[in-house]
């Protein structure tokens, strides 16, 4: 107890010194310092918490606490004392990634334990353990702690992130690990959260799929089962893995009885530049909802400079579309953030550039175009800065791609993402503006780019653009949104 009401008074004398600048305005932020992985993503007594990796102590990563906030709605979010914080031998090195489950209305947070043997050779000694709440803010470490001492012998100490759901009688466990360079799901039973049967490799690289899989997650969506996970030493390929990590999904037919999990290639999520350790939960509406951390390791990241660091995106619904790919979608009770509304054009000829003054930092834009009566080669939109920043989204018609360019918004290095969204008919984009990042949903999310930006001017307005011919504009519209956290 008092080494979290010690991280909690650090927390609030480093929230009186950060500087706002790029403080976001309607995503999960702690109140200072920094923040990773989101954690624990449950609905519990009628409110939804999201737990997530916190350093309270300093604006760069260091012994991991678990930070907490809740709602009502997905929306609006309060912020909770620090839920963990590394207080026992087992975790002296942080409570690192885990999930909640509600165990008979006992919120149950099912963690991992860290202990560095070597931090500089990156030898690690990693279990698995358990802390419960009655009343959902306070929480009690197990005494048994912890729960599974030591990984199995298809794995080794990188041993981490557990999520736990229920089937059946039984609760289910996949964590991440790797043998040698082969990175692996694997998969554990129990029968009361306590004592867990070990059952086998779920999934494993090929040697193309990297040499960690981190923050695992298997769900059935739609009829069909997924291994969400964030894969690491992945090499880039084209327009694809060209991040420093990835964040992607399996999906095939799963067996209980066998623990045979038939699938397909590994798809990547979200093509931006900050989308990693993403974890999903159901909620009591049935939806599979997902929320990742809205940054990348070793990434360029301004904010430390202000006294804070990391953040979370906006909750997704998940779904399957054709070809077993994962359409991802803001959740719906996002349009509460919507404060005015403006319909710019509708059913409108563009044939040159269309410019409309938005000095808002805050905003939702729905553009869409028809392209079976678009002769241009290209058509997008730029948000532009009072001078030269401009963060740049552009649909190409011929090989079919949308980019995504942040080159000139606060990522001149490496700044250019692109990914395949075919087409011909419609382009429909719902893009998300924060003051520090992006989020842009593309046909219904077929596609979805998720990126920090760090803009230096003040917003000027938005630009519909086009490249070469005429493009048929059905839709421009958007929205100010209001600031969750003023």
């Amino acid at each position: 107890m008092d080494k979290l009401l010690q991280a909690e008074e650090a927390l609030q004398n480093a929230k009186k010194k950060i500087n706002n600048r790029y403080r976001l305005g309607y995503h999960i932020m702690a109140p200072a310092n920094w923040i990773n992985d989101p954690n624990g993503l449950v609905q519990y007594k009628g409110e939804y918490h999201v737990f997530y990796q916190h350093h309270p102590y300093d604006e760069n990563w260091g012994p991991m606490h678990w930070g907490h906030v809740k709602s009502k709605d997905l929306v609006h979010w309060e912020h909770l004392p620090i839920a963990l914080a590394p207080t026992e031998d087992y975790e002296k090195d942080g409570c690192f990634s885990g999930s909640a489950v509600d165990h008979n209305g006992i919120l149950t947070l099912i963690y991992t334990g860290n202990i560095f043997i070597d931090q500089e050779k990156d030898i690690l000694d990693q279990s698995q353990c358990i802390a419960t709440s009655n009343d959902g803010i306070h929480f009690t470490k197990e005494i048994a702690n912890p729960v599974i001492t030591r990984h199995p012998e298809e794995g080794s100490g990188h041993f981490r992130d557990p999520k736990v759901w229920k089937h059946g009688d039984y609760w289910y466990m996949v964590l991440g690990t790797r043998k040698g360079d082969i990175g692996k799901a694997v998969l554990y039973k129990s029968i009361d959260l306590r004592k867990w049967e070990y059952l086998g490799v779920l999934a494993e690289s090929d040697g193309t799929l990297g040499y960690m899989w981190e923050c695992p997650d298997f769900f059935e969506l739609d009829g069909k089962y997924v291994l969400l996970f964030s894969p690491q030493g992945i090499e880039a390929k084209g327009d694809l893995y060209n991040n420093l990590f990835q964040t992607g999904y399996l999906v095939g037919e799963y067996n209980y009885e066998t623990n045979e999990f038939v699938h397909g290639a590994f798809i990547e999520l979200d093509n931006g530049h900050d989308f990693y350790a993403v974890q999903t939960f159901l909620d009591n509406k049935g939806r599979r909802i997902s929320i990742g951390w809205m940054d990348m390791w070793e990434s360029n990241m301004p904010s430390k400079e202000d006294g804070w660091c990391g953040a979370l995106t906006l909750p997704r619904e998940l779904k399957l579309g054709e070809d077993n790919k994962i359409l991802m979608n803001p959740v719906e009770e996002l349009t509460l953030l919507r404060e005015t509304e403006r319909t710019v054009c509708k059913n409108h000829i563009l044939s040159s550039v269309y410019f409309v003054e938005i000095k808002e930092d805050l905003l939702e834009l729905r553009v869409e175009f028809d392209l079976a009566k678009t002769s241009a080669e290209a058509v997008g939109l730029k948000i532009c800065g009072i001078n030269q920043e401009k963060t740049t989204i552009m649909y190409q018609k011929e090989n079919k791609k949308l980019v995504l360019d942040c080159s000139k918004s606060g990522k001149e290095e490496d700044g250019i993402r692109s990914t395949m969204l075919k087409s011909d008919q419609l382009l429909s984009l719902r893009v998300f503006i924060d003051r520090s990042s992006i989020e842009i949903f593309a046909n219904d999310g077929e596609v979805s780019m998720t990126s920090r930006i760090y803009p230096k001017e003040e917003r000027l307005g938005v630009e519909l653009f086009l490249e070469n011919g005429e493009a048929q504009v059905i839709d421009f519209t958007y929205w100010v949104l209001k600031d969750i956290w003023r």
